[in-house]
């Protein structure tokens, strides 16, 4: 049970700029159509009791999120549309906005959530996530929060906190640097002007007007967006009263770097003039293929279609691969996704991993090189059309993004993680917290195929 100990709106200090307004490049526009909320929950170990709370951790959380939000304007403010207008929306942060802030307390067994070694039930985390405020009319323009946290204590145990947000404010690269900068804050408390002195990659780039986007993507998307939604609840909020069935149940395999490295070397022995072998591709190769594969064990391979195509999307941060880069503090979406593909009868296959490896890598090698698939958005029309297949696999997060180096001042996460609230999120990637070159595959499945999953990965990596 989770019960609230306090609701409060936290805003950006008086010494904030009054205004900030961003245009919608086609980067973020592509997340209007989709309804993407992305609840990221991370857990500390705290032993104190709810006095300590409520004193000493409220205060000091309201205080050094106020001062991370007046450097990170956007998110206290809300997503502006008018779908009845040819105004095309933005984002804007207005003197007065804020962020909604929920401090409660659970009574939920705190190692079992952070626990690595036992499936746990996807509904157990749905008290400890806050939800998006409604969107709010004025005389006809539609103004949607973008971001909601809820602080969850755990009686002499430890500490929750819970990000949601929606897509169409920024990728994981923007939301993980703000997440770092509030918990640096929180730590210096006092000391936030040499923070910034010495933490600049933290402080975000706003100009768009660096955004190539020479066959107005946007403006086509914008236009494409107004067909299939007709206000803006619709994109911000669809209530889903039971958004993970009773039998779906999350797990964290860890893929060690000893396994790593087994695995580049099985593909390099295999296929030695591949030209894309890295921790990514192998390890991405390895979960596809028992993905995959645990299907079958579930519903018979009869079941299946062997020529059926499977599709995986490997998440780019673009950020880079533009002339002139954009800078890393880029605040916003810059990613893209390549599309590997083979039919199913090869993935499960004697040869599934091999197979794996050589499509994914072979995609990016190719697709790095080519900047009109990005510009032409030729590669939103490939998302698209897998999608639609029902036989794609898409992996949240990035070992780049580390979310275990934010410390509050309370040491590292004992465990981070994506939680999957009916968004259709199946898997992510992430470093491992020891940080040693292993990583962390968070898995969302139906208990059953979770089982067939757990066996097929446990007993191939065996066998390196």
């Amino acid at each position: 049970m989770t019960s609230v100990i306090e609701l409060c709106q936290v805003a950006p200090p008086s010494c904030a700029a009054d205004k900030l307004t961003l245009p919608l490049t086609c980067f973020d526009t592509l997340w209007i159509l989709h309804n993407h909320r992305v609840p990221r929950i991370l857990f500390y170990e705290l032993p104190i009791d709810k006095n300590s709370f409520i004193q000493n951790i409220i205060p000091t959380l309201k205080h050094s999120l106020s001062l991370t939000l007046k450097h990170y304007l956007p998110l206290a403010g809300n997503f502006v549309c008018a779908w009845n207008s040819s105004d095309y929306p933005e984002l804007r942060y207005e003197k007065g906005d804020s962020v909604s802030v929920i401090f409660s307390e659970s009574d939920m067994d705190f190692d079992y959530l952070v626990g690595n070694d036992h499936p746990r039930n996807a509904k157990d985390f749905h008290p400890l996530v806050p939800e998006l405020a409604e969107p709010k009319d004025v005389s006809g323009v539609q103004f949607a929060p973008v971001l909601a946290i809820q602080v969850t204590l755990f009686r002499n145990h430890g500490i929750s906190i819970c990000f949601i947000t929606h897509h169409v404010i920024g990728d994981g690269s923007t939301i993980v640097a703000f997440i770092k900068s509030w918990a640096l804050f929180n730590k210096y408390v006092g000391n936030e002007e040499q923070f910034l002195a010495d933490h600049d990659e933290f402080i975000p780039f706003y100009d768009r007007s660096i955004v190539q986007d020479p066959y107005g993507q946007r403006y086509f998307l914008w236009d494409e967006m107004k067909k299939f939604k007709k206000k803006m609840s619709d994109v911000i909020v669809t209530p889903t009263p039971d958004p993970d069935p009773d039998n779906i149940v999350r797990c964290t395999f860890i893929i060690r770097r000893d396994d790593i490295k087994k695995l580049k070397n099985l593909i390099l022995s295999r296929r030695p003039s591949l030209t894309h072998v890295t921790s990514y591709t192998v390890t991405s190769s390895y979960i596809w293929t028992c993905f995959i594969k645990s299907e079958d064990m579930i519903v018979g391979t009869e079941i299946i279609d062997e020529n059926v195509m499977e599709y995986f999307g490997c998440a780019v941060n673009y950020r880079e691969r533009f002339d002139p880069p954009l800078p890393s503090s880029y605040f916003g979406n810059c990613v893209i996704w390549y599309i590997a593909r083979t039919k199913h009868v090869d993935l499960v296959g004697n040869d599934g991993f091999t197979i794996a490896a050589e499509s994914i890598g072979e995609i990016i090698h190719k697709r790095n090189k080519d900047k009109e698939y990005v510009l032409t958005g030729e590669w939103m029309k490939e998302v698209g059309a897998a999608s639609k297949e029902g036989r794609y696999l898409a992996i949240a997060g990035s070992p780049k993004y580390d979310l275990y180096e934010a410390d509050f001042g309370w040491g590292r996460p004992e465990k981070w993680d994506f939680l999957s609230l009916g968004t259709g999120l199946l898997m992510s990637l992430i470093k491992s917290k020891d940080d040693n070159g292993d990583l962390e595959i968070g898995l969302y499945l139906p208990k059953n195929r979770m089982n067939a999953f757990a066996t097929i990965f446990t007993h191939g990596l065996s066998f390196l």
